[in-house]
């Protein structure tokens, strides 16, 4: 068995049950180091762990799919959900081992956000920049869903185009410095970490662990307008 599974957005309140079970029952856990820390806990005091940092990871994932091939249970963990900003590395884990491998959604940090934030996933578009290659194609959406009036929720690429580089890129294609924006750094936290306009936006800092919400500049209509 080899599963790839998301363990939510850094916390174990947001991991699903069959996530947590495939721990606790897994020969091997494996992952980047700040994901393995998140779930620790579950992890069997018999069980070998693979720790990995982006320069490493092929070789590391060459060693789990080895010992998956050895007939050990294998769970690599992901931070979210693998579907919304890990599927490269889904990519390099199926590599690794020759075959397409079981996943276990997870929780994502972009529905945390949008719980938090009361925005609705039907007025809402998600964007990744957190991925390898050309994010061309991805800048001219964001500036699309903006100029449909819908809401952006986005996950920065650390450390080259961050939330002020995606708020001056904005900026310079001429969208309203209207736009609020809202950056979570703690999802755990009840408020943002902080929150202002575009113009202001372009001048803040930020951690890599950080998630943005561009508004729309004004809400969509509900449905229910008019009613009793």
């Amino acid at each position: 068995m080899i599963v790839c599974i998301g363990a939510g957005p850094g916390h174990l309140d947001f991991l699903t049950r069959k996530g947590a079970d495939l721990i606790t029952e897994a020969d091997v856990v494996a992952g980047f180091d700040a994901v393995v820390d998140v779930v620790r806990p579950l992890i069997p005091t018999t069980a070998q762990v693979v720790t990995m940092s982006y320069r490493d990871q092929v070789t590391q994932l060459a060693e789990v799919a080895r010992l998956h091939h050895a007939g050990k249970r294998c769970a690599v963990v992901f931070m979210g959900d693998i579907h919304f900003s890990g599927f490269q590395f889904l990519e390099r884990v199926e590599t690794a081992c020759g075959h397409s491998v079981e996943t276990v959604p997870g929780i994502s940090s972009a529905q945390m956000l949008a719980s938090k934030s009361r925005v609705c996933f039907d007025e809402t578009t998600f964007l990744t920049f957190h991925r390898r290659g050309d994010l061309n194609p991805f800048k001219t959406h964001l500036r699309d869903v903006l100029a449909a009036g819908r809401n952006a929720i986005v996950i920065p690429r650390p450390w080259d185009f961050m939330p002020k580089d995606i708020a001056a890129y904005l900026l310079g294609y001429g969208l309203p410095p209207e736009h609020r924006a809202e950056v979570w750094e703690n999802l755990s936290r009840t408020e943002a970490e902080w929150t202002g306009n575009l113009t202001q936006l372009a001048e803040q800092d930020f951690s890599d662990m950080s998630i943005l919400l561009v508004r729309a500049l004004a809400p969509m209509p509900t449905g229910l307008e008019g009613e009793a």
